[in-house]
């Protein structure tokens, strides 16, 4: 008997190791792009497994194109997803899923561009083609550009050709006839070496307006274990490793940047030209800063009522109001019983306080 009982009990336990072993398990999706690239160096290096190790969870990165990340983020097939402010919000809050920005990374400082040949202006844009991917950052870049050139006016005279982000840059320069086109870096540096053209507006000129974050579904962190409190410290801890790797002195510097670069196929020095319009917010305070400042709010009330304009914020939206904004100091933006975008300065505080 006494046997019987020391065998039953070693099944008990080997039975419970499973359970014992299991982890509570997060999927953060990101798309190629020189402020989200880091994320694959961080899944490549084990800095991601290190921290999600910290907090007794799983952590997969996962790599999507940019289209499909955030369709599988409303779906609810990811809990965390790399994407843009305008995104956040015509996105996952068009769709009326209650979304947390827990970091913010960096801001458009040139990446994104208007390019023309021929000497065009915003004057005379009336009347012409315009090649760029519609309802995106390139046309609310556009407009912007427009209406700080005192030509908002004519925005609709100027005729949008919507083109596929994989097919803009040679259209562009293989048509002449095409005088005008709004895209993003690589695809500016590529269109700028053409004889002929200019970059007439970029988004150095709205410094802040188009924002990279990484944002977490606001009931995986209000999740009753604590798992996804656990989730959002992890992925902050890792990226501001990363981040200080990225942004330090030295040679081996050079190694960390050409490791993000591999992420999208790209060389070191194509990748350092990208980091160069970009204005990467390397440490939490200056993450912190942003997210907190007056101005945060400003730029936030342009990109929305953009969103709101082209009806981006759900066909049914006939207000602005409808889909809130939630800003760190606790003020929304909107009704307070339809918020679906907040910023959350916390995990950004905590990582600046050094109590990840």
């Amino acid at each position: 008997m006494k046997s019987r009982r020391a065998w039953l009990g070693l099944m008990l336990l080997v039975g419970a190791l499973p359970l014992a072993a299991q982890k509570p398990a997060f999927t953060v999706g990101w798309s190629v792009y020189v402020g989200w690239n880091p994320y694959y160096y961080m899944a490549k290096s084990g800095i991601m497994k290190k921290w999600a190790d910290k907090y007794g969870i799983t952590i997969k990165v996962q790599r999507f194109d940019y289209a499909p990340s955030l369709e599988a983020f409303v779906a609810k097939n990811i809990e965390a997803c790399a994407m843009t402010n305008m995104e956040a919000l015509d996105m996952p809050a068009a769709a009326g899923i209650d979304t947390t920005a827990i970091i913010v990374g960096d801001y458009s400082n040139g990446n994104d561009a208007v390019l023309t040949r021929n000497g065009v202006t915003f004057k005379n844009l009336p009347g012409k083609k315009l090649l760029l991917v519609e309802k995106t950052v390139s046309q609310y870049l556009f407009e912007r550009g427009m209406a700080m050139n005192g030509m908002e006016s004519q925005i609709k005279r100027v005729h949008l050709v919507n083109t596929s982000d994989s097919d803009i840059a040679a259209a562009f320069i293989a048509d002449t006839s095409h005088e005008a086109v709004v895209t993003w870096k690589p695809l500016v540096s590529q269109i700028s070496k053409t004889p002929g053209v200019t970059n007439i507006f970029n988004s150095s000129q709205i410094p802040g307006e188009i924002l990279d974050l990484t944002v977490v579904r606001t009931d995986v962190l209000n999740r009753p274990d604590g798992s996804g409190q656990k989730f959002a410290k992890a992925l902050t801890g890792a990226w501001y490793e990363t981040m200080g790797l990225m942004s330090a002195k030295g040679p081996a510097t050079d190694k960390v940047l050409a490791a993000i670069a591999e992420g999208s196929q790209d060389s070191l020095p194509s990748y350092k030209e990208q980091l160069s319009t970009t204005h990467m917010l390397f440490t939490p305070l200056a993450a912190l800063q942003l997210a907190t400042s007056p101005e945060m709010k400003q730029k936030m009330t342009l990109v929305k009522t953009f969103c709101f304009n082209h009806g981006l914020l759900g066909e049914s939206t006939k207000s602005m109001d409808e889909v809130a904004i939630r800003y760190p100091d606790g003020s929304v933006e909107g009704k307070s019983d339809r918020v679906r975008l907040r910023f959350e300065k916390a995990y950004m505080q905590a990582a600046s306080e050094g109590k990840l």
